[in-house]
């Protein structure tokens, strides 16, 4: 369970704070702790102001807008990425590129403390998951239907909000944990904590040397317009090479007196990968014969470098639940990558030469976000009005050249080089008012403005446009309080999806001999709107909930392919005629016996899309699908954990054709060597079973691409704790810690961070 800290005014406000919460929890069907009165600090360092008292609550699970779940427990999260603490999420799923779905749609966000970051879009998304260390993570927020607060970028689908581990209590604590896996592959990390009197720091640092190797086949039939024929042709690829990570973080808070508080933070976080590859390609014709047949090596080197710094200020004003957040947040990812092929025929077309090529491409993207919120109470429940200000840049520019072999000299392939600038400027306001309706209904309504303008640039072409509109974004959520364990909750929320910079580029950009990629300037956002109704309650003894969800498309974006040559397949997106998806999400967990605990989910999902292949024939795609996980926590003793976790992928709808459904097993041990010190062992995918599969079957083109990863990976390493609660102390007993006795962590009014609220 999470500690909620409400710093309140003596002589009177604690009483008044009290109902307040109440008076919250009852509008939103959560369940009421009655916090028991807090003793006066007689330590407590002398601030500006009436004294303070501090009163704790339990914080449940769910809220009204969001579920929360808890992934810092996790047996393996001290030597796992954020990926895998996302994998551990009912409906979730991240596969070993990082690619994220959640409910079987890929259109997702990706917060960290409830704001946007450049390392977490665009391409920089899955390196960055697969870098980032689990142990920093607290807790995911899942979000499917967004509320007012929530802004449109990056997506504008639902949210996973990445909340940061933070501690405020008074001293220091800190956590190192070192790691060996086999193959050569290693991580490490350091975090700590330090807070006296009205000041409070954060840190960490963390490095990484891992990764995944893959083999692939692509197995592809290609329509002959001539004879009206299918020719095959074929890939084989394998990919080897691992990458470094270093990742650095940091956050200081300072409490000005009783109702302000200051923070700022920074980050950065750098990674390095050597990639080499083979990929074998085969052409043959309708008549079964071989045109083409040779090999293609790649050597590959990329870095890519993300940083974000960031203030705040928190102001608690005098009603009860009054407070004033103003968040300043800049981040920016740069991308870059030099790619080297060389072609080896075994036959070859007419005049055909080993050939030699090169690639150096760059991304990049800039975002700064101002926001501010104020909330207040009002009327018998609470408003809540907000802002932001946000600009977000993206350019793309790529570079390819063809290198004579016998000269080497080079020339500009200009079919394969561009260079693209995207800026979008987002101006937002919104307002939501919460209330108890009667003793058991509660409410919270939203409406949220945004304006839009765009200014896309293909230098390239020397090509300019650009774009401005207003956007009406609704939301509206509601509780019943069926009983003291349980509850009905409902929400509508509508949702808006402007394309990307690479979803707008119209240059093609080179992937591999087959495949290219080009996106579409004509494209327009995709409207969403999205309905869900949820019951929870105790079942025999365990936390359980069921939701259904319906969620619609307008204008949906997915992907299209056609051949721009004979056997180069190119993969663009378009507005599709719609789309639509509804499920029944459930999810169990609790004791099943003193030392066995269960958590298990799943989402049974029926989606349908509807699209155009490049022959003009329209066609509507339907899928059914059984998403879903279990996770076994068995305590052996006071020294020995045991988890296995199942995950199960179903079928995943992807424009002209599907991604099949994948399982994996994975398995986690901690032994506690002394109350400090664990020793812990992670095997993922136990069965050595993970595998993407994509099928594409239209009038023109007949394709099943298989890439399959390392199997089984193993990790052992020590996890070391230094302050904090430790298994061997007791109920009520003080919590051992480093540092000088006393004094007041930080925090104050809000978060003891930059982060939390959204804009």
């Amino acid at each position: 369970m999470h500690k909620i800290v409400l710093c309140c005014l003596a002589g009177g406000s604690l009483l008044s704070a009290n109902v307040s919460a109440q008076a919250q929890a009852v509008a939103t069907g959560d369940a009421v702790v009655k916090p028991a009165p807090a003793p006066v600090s007689a330590k407590a360092p002398a601030v500006d102001g009436p004294p303070s008292v501090s009163v704790t609550a339990e914080r449940p699970a769910g809220r009204i807008d969001r579920q929360v779940y808890d992934v810092k427990s996790d047996v393996g999260s001290s030597n796992g990425t954020a990926a895998d603490a996302l994998n551990n999420v009912p409906s979730v799923a991240v596969d070993p590129d990082g690619s994220v779905s959640l409910r079987g749609s890929s259109n997702v966000q990706i917060l960290i403390d409830g704001k946007p970051s450049a390392m977490l879009q665009g391409d920089s998304r899955g390196a960055t998951l697969n870098a980032m260390a689990a142990d920093d993570i607290e807790s995911v927020e899942v979000i499917n239907n967004p509320g007012a607060q929530f802004g449109n970028e990056a997506g504008g689908g639902p949210i996973l909000n990445l909340v940061m581990r933070r501690n405020r209590k008074p001293g220091g604590f800190a956590t190192v944990n070192a790691n060996a896996g086999i193959a050569g592959r290693y991580n490490s990390s350091v975090s700590g904590t330090y807070n006296e009197g009205p000041w409070g720091y954060q840190g960490g640092i963390n490095v990484r040397h891992d990764g995944r190797n893959s083999v692939g086949e692509v197995s592809r039939e290609r329509l002959e317009r001539d004879t009206g024929a299918f020719a095959p042709s074929s890939q084989q690829s394998s990919n080897n090479g691992l990458n470094d990570s270093l990742g650095l973080h940091g956050t200081v808070n300072y409490n000005l007196n009783a109702n302000d508080t200051l923070a700022a933070s920074v980050s950065y976080n750098g990674r390095s990968n050597d990639q080499r590859s083979l990929d074998r390609y085969i052409n043959g014709d309708s008549m079964g014969g071989t045109i083409v047949d040779y090999v293609r090596s790649t050597v590959r080197n990329g870095d890519s470098r993300n940083t974000s710094w960031g203030a705040r200020y928190d102001h608690k004003g005098e009603l009860p639940g009054e407070t004033l957040k103003i968040d300043l947040r800049v981040s920016s990812s740069t991308n870059e990558s030099d790619s080297d092929y060389a072609n080896t025929y075994t036959v070859a077309p007419v005049n055909a030469f080993d050939s030699r090529a090169r690639q150096h491409s760059e991304t990049g993207n800039r975002i700064v976000d101002f926001s501010g919120d104020y909330e207040r109470p009002l009327a018998g429940g609470t408003a809540k009005l907000g802002y932001k200000v946000a600009d977000n840049q993206s350019s793309f520019d790529t570079l390819y050249t063809d290198i004579n072999p016998a000269s080497l000299a080079e020339s500009v392939n200009p079919m394969r080089s561009n260079r693209f600038e995207l800026d979008e400027r987002t101006i937002a306001l919104y307002g939501s008012y919460q209330m108890r309706l009667t003793e058991r209904w509660g409410a919270l309504a939203g409406l949220r403005a945004e304006y839009t303008d765009l200014n896309v640039r293909q230098i390239t072409g020397g090509v300019e446009a650009s774009n401005n509109y207003v956007n009406y974004i609704p939301s509206l959520f509601a509780t019943y309080k069926v009983s003291d364990e349980s509850n009905l909750r409902f929400s509508y929320a509508h949702r808006l999806r402007r394309p990307s910079a690479g979803d707008l580029n119209p240059y093609v950009v080179y992937r591999d001999e087959f495949n290219v990629s080009a996106g579409n300037p004509r494209l327009k956002p995709t409207q969403t709107d999205a309905f869900e109704i949820g019951y929870e309650t105790k079942l025999f003894g365990l936390e359980s909930s069921l939701r259904a969800y319906h969620r619609r498309d307008t204008d949906a974006i997915v992907d299209y392919r056609y051949f721009i040559s004979e056997n180069v397949l190119l993969t663009t997106r378009e507005n599709g005629a719609g789309s639509h998806a509804s499920g029944l999400e459930f999810s169990l967990s609790g004791k099943l016996t003193p030392s066995l605990t269960l958590n298990t989910s799943g989402n049974l999902a029926r989606s349908q899309q509807t699209s155009s292949d490049d022959l003009g024939n329209r066609s509507t795609r339907t899928a059914n699908a059984l998403s879903g996980r279990a996770r076994l926590n068995y305590q052996f003793n006071t020294a020995n954990q045991l988890q296995l976790a199942l995950q199960m992928q179903g079928k995943m709808l992807s424009g002209q054709g599907y991604r099949s459904p994948n399982n994996t097993l994975n398995m986690s041990w901690r032994h506690t060597l002394t109350p400090q010190l664990s020793l812990v062992m992670n095997v993922t995918d136990v069965f050595s079973s993970n595998k993407m599969e994509t099928v594409i079957n239209s009038a023109s083109l007949r394709e099943t691409s298989t890439r399959r990863f390392d199997g089984r990976m193993i990790y052992v390493g020590l996890s070391y704790r230094l302050g904090g609660a430790t298994s061997a102390a007791k109920e009520g007993e003080r919590e051992p810690r480093f540092g000088p006795p006393g004094g007041r962590g930080p925090g104050g009014p809000g978060p003891g961070g930059p982060g939390g609220e959204a804009g």
